[in-house]
């Protein structure tokens, strides 16, 4: 049985593609630790794709947050380039596209996904989240 309580983990990465094998991994663990092995497959893949364009595309640190509330995992990730990050108009565009699908994934597998610029002290950057609600 999921523990109903609120939780949030952040784990900050290095720009490193290698980052992106310990936040998929991270991911299953604490998703497995509070009993929501409904949601691993789904949240890896989209924490995957999350944390890979931020790596992919900006070149600072990149933090990956999970947080369960109300039966909702929001998945995140921030990066320090404010961009917006643009996901492909039509998935019809994807079918020989040798990049840019990892948006499309999130939008088809998400609930609801997202981003917000942020600044703070002075830097810049973005959030993009996602959202699985437990059914």
């Amino acid at each position: 049985m999921p523990k109903t309580e609120p939780w949030e983990y952040s784990l900050y990465i290095p720009n490193d593609p290698r980052a992106v094998t310990v936040c998929r991994r991270t991911v299953r663990l604490i998703l497995t630790m509070h009993g929501l092995i409904r949601f691993t497959d789904t949240a890896e893949l989209l924490a995957t794709e999350l944390v890979s364009n931020a790596v992919r595309h900006t070149k600072g640190p990149t933090a990956l947050h999970l947080r369960w509330r109300s039966g909702v995992l929001r998945i995140a990730a921030w990066d320090a380039a404010p961009e917006p990050p643009e996901p492909p108009s039509k998935l019809s565009d994807l079918v020989d596209a040798e990049e840019g699908r990892g948006l499309a994934l999130v939008r088809a597998c998400a609930d609801v996904w997202g981003w917000q610029a942020l600044s703070r002290n002075g830097n810049r950057g973005k959030y993009v989240w996602c959202e699985l609600a437990a059914a």
